[in-house]
């Protein structure tokens, strides 16, 4: 039993809970293996896209840097047109998890990296989103992302979360840093097994 109690779960969702990849996508768009790495690594970065998690219009950056860049505007373009292609499944066993920690009674919340303007579209291909959690803090819409510790406030300010006591569960090593370094009790994502088996060390399931 840990000697302190856990009061609440903050779950991340893309790579946790669902799967979401530009590869999906350009798999279709850009066949060749080395030729959609260099687009990907180079025109729509995951900078660029951090950029838009962080408040940027997804409309409005995608216009931008198809204008700047012509010859590659219908790839840039189907960034926004058809963004839903970039979502995979659910990640395996994650979802039962969430939903064991929900019916508890713990207080569950969730932190994501996601645009204001692509966020409904997540929604709508996993709509358990909307229905499993306490609450959900979501970057666009704050216009700060993570690893910056202002999105954290605003998680813990709005839900009166107290971080010592509250798991905090990423795929990111550097966003589980971060939260580290605020007193949450952080847990780097690699699967549900290994999520199950800390969750339990910790009296939570």
């Amino acid at each position: 039993m840990t000697s302190t109690p856990i009061t609440a779960v903050v779950f991340d969702l893309g790579g946790v809970l669902v799967d979401w990849n530009p590869e999906y996508l350009y798999a279709k768009l850009i066949p060749d293996d080395a030729e959609r790495r260099a687009f990907l690594d180079n025109v729509c970065t995951l900078e660029w896209n951090y950029a838009m998690d962080a408040g940027l219009s997804v409309r409005e950056e995608v216009a931008k840097l198809a204008a700047q860049r012509p010859e590659q505007a219908d790839l840039i373009n189907a960034w926004w047109d058809r963004w839903p292609e970039m979502l995979g499944d659910e990640i395996p066993g994650t979802r039962a998890i969430a939903e064991r920690i929900a019916a508890s009674g713990m207080p569950l919340y969730a932190l994501t990296n996601w645009s204001a303007e692509t966020w409904p579209l997540g929604l709508a291909g996993f709509p358990f989103l909307g229905e499993l959690f306490d609450g959900i803090v979501v970057s666009g819409d704050e216009g700060v992302a993570k690893p910056d510790p202002r999105l954290f406030a605003i998680l813990s300010d709005r839900y009166g979360l107290e971080p010592t006591t509250t798991t905090f569960i990423d795929d990111s090593p550097t966003n589980v840093a971060a939260a580290t370094d605020l007193g949450y009790r952080a847990h780097l994502f690699a699967s549900a097994n290994e999520l199950d088996a800390w969750l339990r060390e910790l009296d939570v399931l």
